[in-house]
């Protein structure tokens, strides 16, 4: 059991892998592998979508599209003031847009239908046959008449044959603009080509006229409300002056032509001042110039005064003639003669009238000086006082020129609004609209609806769609045995391989190739790995022996159970096949049938038996009597046959005769292959599984859910403990390719068919 307990853990940690490797995010592989097996089924639904795209093509009505392009101008002028809202230049895409909306408003449309008289077209409001627009008609009118203010039945037979053509034209009108141009493009559908040139038509000259009637009734509107406006800004710009004036009245705010009263006298009394400084100055250096002289006594020093003074320059000349005489007559006679003397008394008196006539000329300066100080004094009051009172003036002067400035608002209002009127009253008489069709409509020669390729195209999608999604829910739903890396994830136990399902003509073949059996008849499932012992099928039954061999090598012989979760999933032709292989190999194999309540490999047989393990373990009847041989293979069989009821078979194959006859049997041969009920509600299995050295299970492939097989296995915990491994029977070669994924056993299984010779 040292080796099963090694294998065990292998197993185990391969299933770890596999979940491992089950758990990435994203499985490329798998991915592949779900595409290659629900391939069919997109195909289908792409072949059933276009199958009815193109009996959708063969029953849809022709329509014909006419359009006609409208260019909003901007490089006309503008008919109305911008107050007006109705000027036409459009500055931003929402602006255009709203257009558009124009465009398919009920108002254009209604126009439409009063100009061209569709409400009185009965093949017009009829419509096309299409359903797809029938239904599309029948929801606008719905909701027309849900959006309606009067009750549809209150209407009248009229209102409601145009009611339903504005609702026709609005489902059948398209209105886009051109890319980033300023063209709007408008396209109509309709049966009938010429209707459909004819409303696109009426369309285009509809949204003119409704743009020349904007435009009156808003230069209307606009004249009216400016007319309105101008008288409020007269008065406005009229009481605005009116202000100003009066505040520099109340204020004495004075006006001359250079600024306000106090302003100017500031100014000149300013100049004035200078000029009085300037001379108070001037007149101070004379006065200090003629007193240095005179406190000085000298002369020679004259001021502008005293050379202009002729009784100074005649007094001057007299004590110079004296001082020359004085001179000659002091250097002939000496200075002390008489006549000397005479002269320095002549000289001394000259200088004294000289000095006095200096004094007087000193006191002029002085009341000079003196009245210039005066009027300096003056003005500097005069300048203070007209300060005082320019800062008061200043104060007010902010408040004078907030009442200017909103005066002169006023003003430069009323004459924009004065202009403004004027040019809408010139513009008033001859509205024009800045919007022109460009290109005109024309009748279409080929229909634009259905596009055929759009339309397969689109039901082909459709169709792939809905593929894809019955393809996922398949592969979500997706709850079988499929791969081997499945039973080692899902039931941590051995995969022993796949046992390929056989047609009967493929069970049948090669007869000749093995001796007859004496158990079976002629091409019986059981008897095909005598002719093809090197087949696939042979190989993976080998498996089995191979695994018995390693997890119990120290039991002679050994007895292994067979067994399935439900019936019907081939576990007696496995164990049948079984059983033929290891005689084949010349081991003394038994096969017992110990499904007693459904022995199926009893029923396999050629003959039928007349008792079986029933009689040999109820009845004590001889165990030779009871086995039957297929010599000269040394191979045994011991069926079960039912001559009545047995209501507890569990207990048969729980009993200790059950027990004595497996002790004989297990001294007799090498292996005992024991085909054993499902393991599922029947316990007999379960009885039986103390005696049982070995368990196969046989899942069939593709039939038997996952989640039956964990809870069958997790039920019995004994199955589990003494599995040699899974076999997933009936498994079906071609779909197999599709479950194959990189890496896995099956993805190389095409390579070993070189080893197989089915």
């Amino acid at each position: 059991m040292l080796h099963y307990t090694e294998m065990t853990a292998h197993d185990t940690a391969a299933s770890k892998a596999a979940k491992g490797g089950a758990s990435e995010f994203l499985n490329v592989e798998r991915i592949l592998a779900m595409v290659r097996r629900q391939m069919w089924v997109v195909i289908a639904a792409v072949a059933v979508g276009i199958v009815l795209g193109i009996l959708y093509l063969l029953t849809a009505v022709p329509i014909y599209t006419s359009s006609t392009d409208i260019l909003i101008d901007k490089g006309q002028s503008k008919l109305v003031d911008e107050l007006a809202s109705a000027s036409g230049v459009f500055q931003d895409e929402a602006e255009m847009l709203s257009q558009v909306e124009l465009l398919k408003s009920r108002q254009i449309a209604g126009n439409v239908v009063d100009e061209l008289k569709l409400d009185e077209n009965d093949a017009f409001l009829a419509g096309t046959p299409s359903i797809l627009r029938s239904v599309r008609v029948a929801v606008g009118g719905l909701i027309a008449a849900v959006r309606s203010e009067l009750p549809v039945e209150q209407a009248d037979a009229s209102a409601q044959r145009r009611e339903t053509a504005i609702n026709i034209l609005q489902n059948n009108l398209d209105v886009q603009r051109v890319g980033r141009t300023y063209v709007l493009r408008l396209s109509y559908d309709s049966p009938d080509p010429v209707l459909a040139s004819s409303i696109a038509r009426g369309f285009g000259s509809a949204y003119l006229d409704d743009q020349l009637q904007a435009k009156y009734a808003a230069t209307r509107r606009a004249s009216s409300w400016l007319q309105d406006r101008i008288a409020e800004l007269r008065q406005q710009s009229y009481d605005a002056d009116l202000a100003v004036q009066n505040f520099r009245n109340d204020n004495g705010l004075l006006l001359t032509g250079t600024g306000l009263v106090s302003q100017q006298q500031l100014s000149e009394i300013n100049t004035q001042l200078t000029a009085a400084r300037a001379q108070t100055a001037q007149s101070k250096a004379q006065l200090d110039q003629i007193e240095k002289i005179i406190q000085d006594g000298r002369t020679d020093a004259l001021v502008n005064d005293a050379l202009l003074s002729s009784t100074i320059n005649t007094l001057r000349g007299k004590y110079l003639d004296a001082a020359r005489r004085e001179s000659e007559i002091a250097g002939k006679l000496g200075p002390d003669h008489i006549q000397a003397i005479r002269l320095k008394t002549e000289m001394a008196e000259y200088e004294r009238l000289i000095f006095g006539e200096l004094r007087r000329i000193a006191e002029s300066y002085r009341s000079t000086y003196e009245v210039s100080l005066e009027r300096e004094r003056s003005l500097e009051t005069s300048l203070t006082d007209v300060t005082a009172v320019n800062a008061g003036n200043n104060t007010l002067q902010v408040r004078l020129r907030e009442l200017e400035r909103e005066s002169e608002a006023y003003r430069a209002l009323y004459d924009d609004f004065l202009q403004r009127y004027q040019q809408t009253v010139q513009q008033q008489s001859f509205p024009i609209t800045d919007a022109r069709v460009i290109t005109e409509p024309q009748a279409p020669d080929k229909p634009s609806a259905p596009k055929k390729p759009l339309i397969l195209a689109l039901f082909a999608f459709m169709g792939a769609a809905a593929g894809a999604g019955i393809a996922g829910f398949r592969e979500y739903r997706e709850r079988f045995f499929r791969v081997g890396s499945q039973v080692r994830s899902e039931l941590d136990m051995e995969f022993l391989g796949f046992m390929p399902i056989l047609t009967p003509e493929e069970a049948k073949s090669d007869e000749q190739k093995a001796a007859p059996s004496k158990l079976w008849r002629p091409g019986a499932l059981a008897t095909y790995v005598r002719r093809h012992p090197m087949s696939s099928f042979a190989e993976t039954l080998r498996n089995i022996k191979v695994a018995a061999d390693l997890s119990m090598p120290d039991i002679p012989c050994k007895v292994i159970g067979v067994v399935s979760c439900v019936p019907g999933e081939g576990k007696s032709s496995v164990a049948a096949s079984f059983g033929n292989l290891l005689a084949l190999q010349g081991m003394r194999t038994l096969l017992i049938d110990g499904d007693i309540r459904n022995p199926g490999l009893t029923r396999g047989l050629e003959t039928k038996p007349e008792q079986g393990l029933v009689q040999a373990v109820l009845e004590q009847a001889d165990v030779e009597d009871v086995t039957l041989r297929d010599d000269p293979m040394p191979l045994a069989l011991v069926p079960t046959v039912m001559r009545s009821r047995i209501t507890n078979t569990s207990d048969l194959l729980a009993s200790a005769s059950m027990s004595r006859l497996l002790a004989r049997f297990r001294g007799q041969y090498d292996y005992i292959v024991v085909d054993l009920p499902p393991v599922g509600p029947v316990v007999d299995a379960k009885a039986f599984a103390q005696r049982v050295d070995a368990f196969v299970f046989v899942v069939e492939w593709g039939k038997t859910s996952r989640q039956l097989v964990r809870s069958a296995i997790a039920s019995n915990p004994i199955f589990h403990s003494k599995s040699l491994g899974v076999i997933l029977n009936k498994a079906d070669s071609k779909k197999m390719r599709l479950y194959r994924s990189y890496g896995s056993p099956e993805y190389y299984a095409s390579r070993y068919e070189s080893y197989y010779r089915d």
